[in-house]
């Protein structure tokens, strides 16, 4: 394996320490903003999800195809494990979504308090993006036409633009719970470290196993689109502006593909 880039590791973790920063960031404005406005909020949700799903497909799926020449049952097969592994997760981390009350909670049952739970949930959908960049950085590593350093560099760009809501999505709840700003601000920012975690495996799968390299792009899209589809829109369209979140997914999947055609 000839690799001309750098070491794929070290750069997945600079890569997703980067999506970490921009989580951190987003967790930040309750430094100075005990709420945000609904609209605002299901906006930025709204764009989170589309750049999610057009990473999904045209920095994760559409290489996973043309490595399998043209062969539809990598990605399949990869894409609906992703959803299956964050559907088993989702049965059992015990977790509560953003704006749901506590007897709303879902996984196991535990005793566990509202913001402990909160940053578990944000913390469930951060792990797929961090193994989608790491996944992306990996591929790089065998020169493949379809797997450039530019459109892994895009995929971190994207992914971290849309946490900058995410890391508000934690922190904002929390602070309106009672916490500290300061505190707030910590388990907004941590929910994202698991992006480094997920990176590192990612990269280390793939540059390990070649041949698993379309199952495991296909899979950090299946489990993106899962996070995507249960959660991040259907949140998203609970208030009263359903039609700016819609533009802002519209918007998300434009910018999104700009950078992975334009970069990659």
């Amino acid at each position: 394996m000839n690799i001309d880039t750098g070491n794929p590791i070290f750069l997945a973790l600079m890569g997703t320490l980067f999506t970490w920063f921009m989580t951190a960031l987003g967790s930040s404005f309750v430094l100075f903003f005990k709420t945000v406005k609904a609209w605002v909020m299901d906006t930025l949700l709204g764009f989170a999800a589309g750049v999610m799903i057009a990473a999904s497909f045209w920095s994760l799926l559409n290489p996973a195809i043309e490595m399998s020449g043209g062969s539809w049952i990598p990605a399949v097969v990869g894409f609906l494990a992703g959803g299956a592994f964050l559907r088993g997760v989702d049965l059992l981390l015990p977790h509560l979504h953003p704006g749901n009350e506590l007897d709303e909670r879902e996984g196991l049952k535990t005793p566990w308090g509202k913001s402990t739970l909160l940053f578990l949930a944000v913390s469930l959908h951060n792990f797929p993006e961090g193994l989608a960049v790491g996944v992306g950085f990996g591929a790089v590593a065998y020169g493949l036409p379809s797997a450039s350093m530019a459109g892994a560099i895009a995929l971190a760009l994207g992914i971290g633009i849309q946490n900058l809501p995410e890391g508000a999505v934690v922190s904002i709840p929390l602070r309106r719970e009672g916490l500290s700003r300061w505190k707030s601000f910590f388990w907004g920012q941590f929910s994202g470290m698991i992006e480094p975690i997920g990176g590192v495996l990612g990269a280390l799968l793939v540059t390990l196993a070649r041949p698993v390299l379309p199952y495991a792009l296909s899979f950090a899209a299946g489990a993106m689109i899962y996070v995507v589809a249960e959660e991040v829109i259907p949140e998203s369209q609970k208030g009263k502006h359903a039609h700016l979140a819609t533009i802002g997914v519209m918007l998300g999947f434009a910018l999104m593909m700009v950078l992975d055609v334009a970069l990659g």
